[in-house]
């Protein structure tokens, strides 16, 4: 009668966390180095995809997000969505701005 799905805890190779560790590290580097090059209007935007890509892997591999349930996964979904939003209109006003 009752319907209760069982968790099922997945284990890590402690490999596969150093791997993950190692992106991170050059991925921080590679903002570092790219902080002193000028991109012009692409700076912000460079950054902003080395973030993604960051948050990505800690958010998967160290939160462990592929593992997770469908809902918890719709969960953080809309508020990745609710903060794309936020950006778009935080840079549209800042982009107004710096125009003039």
């Amino acid at each position: 009668m009752e319907n209760i799905k069982e968790h099922t805890q997945q284990t890590h190779s402690y490999g596969l966390y150093i791997l993950v560790w190692l992106a991170l590290i050059t991925l921080t580097g590679l903002t570092a180095v790219i902080a002193g090059i000028n991109f012009g209007k692409l700076s912000i935007a460079v950054a902003i995809l080395i973030a993604v890509i960051k948050s990505y892997l800690v958010l998967t591999e160290f939160m462990h997000l592929k593992s997770e349930s469908r809902t918890f996964k719709a969960f953080i979904f809309v508020a990745i969505f609710f903060l794309a939003v936020a950006f778009t209109l935080l840079f549209s006003d800042y982009s107004s701005f710096v125009g003039k």
